[in-house]
């Protein structure tokens, strides 16, 4: 049918009533199989076990297509099965309306129609429906109508992976394929009275990404998240008790808006090494060092009295005479967690004498796993790499530049973890100056948080954005949902695409790394 012929195109649940335009559709669609057409009674059988899943799809109210469908237990997949098994002699009782799987049993387009993408619409109604009964997935055996032509020269196995590589034209395989179905195995003596695919199919399996297991918990895990990026000033404080005031008040900001996370930036409390100032700069973080353990209390009963996950940045800690760069994730729920600075720059490492630690580790959260890297880690793409693989989603990076090139070069940085990673980024820093502490007279930050770059995110990759080198906080939520759809239909897919022929990243766990 030409496109110009086409007065309106409608889908509509199947009636009993439609049963004789039902039949001569599929005697039509599947010539050269006999009797190939659904009885009377066994729609009569299919409409009253589960209605919604049997739909027609019309063109200038003729019937032009059908689906039908019907709900399994995935246990009812194990080992082999077969067409006649999974529908119970078409009968249709295996249907369980409890069940986690939906099971294609038939979708066919009139010839006189097909071309029309007409057979997409009937898919993308079946994925609708199994996203809203929160079903794991589709699963049907699918035909591989050219696959006689081939077999007395390969297997279907071989058939199979040739036509993946688009050496083989197959009508059906072809088609599912390009609806994002992906070939699970080959089912042998599938259907009786194929001879065009030598009784052979393909099970075909479509995942529900937004699937969520049933649960009695009282809250399952958001999947809208809203973080607070506390862009901090930097200025002289009297003591310990002025400098947390000033938190408090970024904490309370925060959660007014009812913010999972308070994001702090790296050594935030540099200020507090002004009483140190008199001495060598090496001497003066290590000075700064006894206020960590004291902070870090405070911050985690302003966690739970905010009800609010809170990254602190990070601070100097000595540890067996050793100084490092760490930071804590004080969770509300009152439990507390150490990350820890990996690579330290070289002015670090020659003015203040740190080292760098040797733990990478996501972090469960309620909220779901997080990745944390301090500033300079963030140019090290093997570390957000190993968080990705332990099922990291939000990736947070408090940082502290003095020059816009610095800053530069974490920004860029960081916007190639979303992509590569595909989650999203949280990056805090810290502005002003303090002209009375050696090695932090001055800062530079422009805190944002970042998306992948497909198209339900932001094209140029930024969510939000805070005023260049103005105290101020950052407001954003982020939907964890958006990624699961990224990883399975996105038009790249880093992670999944990632050649593990060629290479691979294995993480050393700390007690191996010496």
């Amino acid at each position: 049918m030409d496109h110009y012929e086409i007065e309106n195109i409608s889908l509509s649940y199947l009636q009993l009533s439609d049963y004789q335009d039902l039949k001569d559709a599929m005697v039509q669609s599947y010539r050269s199989m006999e009797e190939a057409y659904w009885r009377e009674e066994q729609i009569k059988s299919l409409l009253d076990k589960f209605p919604e899943g049997q739909v027609v799809i019309r063109i200038n109210d003729k019937l032009a297509g059908c689906a039908l469908s019907i709900i399994v237990d995935e246990d009812t997949l194990e080992g082999e099965h077969t067409y006649k098994g999974i529908t119970s002699n078409f009968t249709f009782n295996t249907h369980n309306q409890s069940g986690d799987l939906m099971y294609g049993i038939d979708v066919f387009i009139k010839p006189e129609f097909r071309g029309l993408r007409l057979g997409r619409r009937l898919y993308d109604y079946r994925k609708e429906l199994c996203e809203k009964l929160n079903l794991k997935g589709i699963v049907f055996g699918g035909r591989i109508p050219n696959y006689h032509k081939y077999q007395e020269s390969m297997t279907p196995k071989e058939y199979l992976e040739r036509v993946k590589r688009k050496e083989i034209y197959d009508p059906v395989l072809n088609f599912q394929l390009s609806n994002d179905f992906h070939p699970a195995r080959i089912l042998k003596n599938y259907l009786e009275g194929d001879p065009a695919s030598n009784d052979y199919a393909v099970l075909l399996e479509w995942d529900n990404v937004y699937y969520q297991k049933p649960s009695r918990k009282l809250a399952n895990k958001k999947t809208i998240v809203r973080l607070g990026l506390i862009q901090w000033q930097m200025r002289l404080y009297a003591d310990l008790d002025e400098l947390m005031q000033q938190a408090e008040y970024f904490v309370d900001a925060v959660s007014a808006y009812r913010s999972d996370f308070a994001l702090f930036p790296e050594l935030f409390n540099a200020p507090l090494m002004a009483e140190f100032n008199h001495l060598s700069e090496a001497e003066s973080v290590r000075g700064l060092a006894k206020y960590t353990e004291e902070i870090v209390q405070r911050f985690s009963r302003l966690s739970v009295a905010y009800n609010i996950n809170i990254i602190t940045g990070s601070m100097p800690l000595i540890k067996n005479e050793r100084l490092y760069n760490v930071g804590y994730l004080c969770r509300r729920d009152g439990s507390v967690e150490q990350y820890e600075k990996l690579h330290v720059t070289p002015l670090e490492r020659r003015v203040w004498g740190m080292q760098g630690g040797s733990t990478v580790k996501a972090f469960d959260t309620d909220c779901g796993k997080i990745g944390i890297m301090i500033c300079y880690d963030s140019e090290f793409p093997e570390l957000s790499r190993v968080l990705a693989d332990q099922g990291m989603e939000i990736l947070f990076i408090p940082f502290l530049t003095d020059t816009q090139n610095g800053y530069s070069r974490v920004r860029n940085c960081a916007m190639a973890r979303a992509i590569e990673n595909e989650c999203y980024v949280a990056m805090a820093g810290s502005v002003g100056n303090l002209p009375k502490v050696h090695n932090m007279d001055m800062q530079y930050a422009q805190s944002m948080v970042i998306t992948p770059c497909d198209f339900p995110f932001p094209s140029n990759g930024i969510k939000a954005e805070a005023t260049p080198n103005t105290e101020m906080t950052l407001i954003a939520d982020v939907d964890l949902s958006l990624l699961k759809e990224l990883n399975e239909f996105g038009s790249v897919q880093n992670l999944k695409d990632r050649r593990k022929d060629l290479f691979e990243l294995k993480h050393i766990s700390p007690d191996k790394s010496k």
